[in-house]
């Protein structure tokens, strides 16, 4: 079994989310999806310390105000992932090419509609919008496939 410890941001600017659609990464379970901006603590890191340097790795952005909106953990049965997610409102800098995939602001709706997201990103996305108090949400998948969710509120 393994555990992970990880965080993910979505940037908001104009009404867009900064997106990440990942295409550059080998075995990458997440290839052609599109997801927001983070990664894997560091040893002795904070949620907080690990979301800046991972923005800032990532995009090229440094987070000015942002905010911890929940955690969300994984579980395939294999490995067990907790995940931090944050949103964030304003930042400084300028994006740059990521090693990862493309980086493209993308209306928020059309992320929801459109975009090929993981199932469960549209549910903690959707209790982000709709500016639900801290959450902790549990998703179950086998594979890319969603088999249960819970919210705990």
């Amino acid at each position: 079994m393994d555990f992970q410890l990880t965080t993910l941001c979505y940037i908001e600017q104009d009404g867009k989310y900064l997106m990440l659609h990942r295409t550059k990464k080998k075995n990458d379970l997440s290839s052609n999806l599109w997801l927001g901006i983070g990664g894997h603590f560091e040893l002795g890191e904070s949620p907080e310390e690990c979301i800046l340097r991972e923005v800032k790795e990532e995009s090229g952005l440094t987070l000015i105000n942002y905010r911890l909106r929940g955690i969300v953990t994984f579980s395939d049965g294999n490995v067990y992932e907790y995940m931090f997610l944050f949103d964030a409102s304003k930042y400084e800098g300028e994006l740059i090419e990521c090693d990862e995939g493309e980086l493209v602001w993308v209306e928020k709706e059309k992320v929801l509609e459109e975009l090929p997201i993981w199932e469960g990103d549209r549910i903690f996305l959707r209790l982000m919008q709709e500016e639900r108090p801290f959450f902790s949400l549990k998703l179950t998948y086998e594979g890319r496939k969603l088999k249960s969710s819970v919210l705990y509120e």
